[in-house]
């Protein structure tokens, strides 16, 4: 992705689906800075054209890249790239703290609790840091 250009490219031989795909690639455009926020994303329909794919397909992208804080829909005016970073840093602050508090009610202690993260860590990214 270049600066202030969309580009998606949906391979049917993946393992992730097309929403996942097209999700996932916005998500990183817009943490990588190739699309900065304010930049306006296409419409559902037209980018579910542009890629051959069902509009519900994209559909369902965006509306999980609005829950996650990747994008915000402002009605008629579109969708825009939103300030993520800070929503997201929120969000697993948070997710973190409910984390500590249920293994410490739990009765793990700081290193299992911290042994648990790691392993949850690798399992998701599928390496050792």
């Amino acid at each position: 992705m270049s600066p202030q250009t969309l580009t998606i490219t949906i391979d049917p031989d993946a393992a992730d689906a097309p929403f996942e795909q097209v999700r996932t690639q916005i998500a990183e455009g817009a943490r990588g800075g190739g699309l900065p926020v304010g930049f306006k994303l296409p419409t559902v329909r037209g980018l579910a054209e542009e890629l051959g794919l069902a509009a519900n397909t994209v559909a369902k992208a965006y509306r999980a890249l609005e829950a996650d804080g990747v994008i915000e829909t402002r009605g008629r005016h579109g969708s825009f790239i939103a300030a993520a970073g800070e929503a997201a840093d929120k969000e697993v602050a948070a997710a973190a703290e409910t984390y500590a508090r249920r293994a410490k009610r739990l009765g793990l202690d700081h290193d299992a609790a911290l042994a648990a993260v790691e392993d949850a860590l690798r399992a998701t990214y599928g390496t050792d840091g």
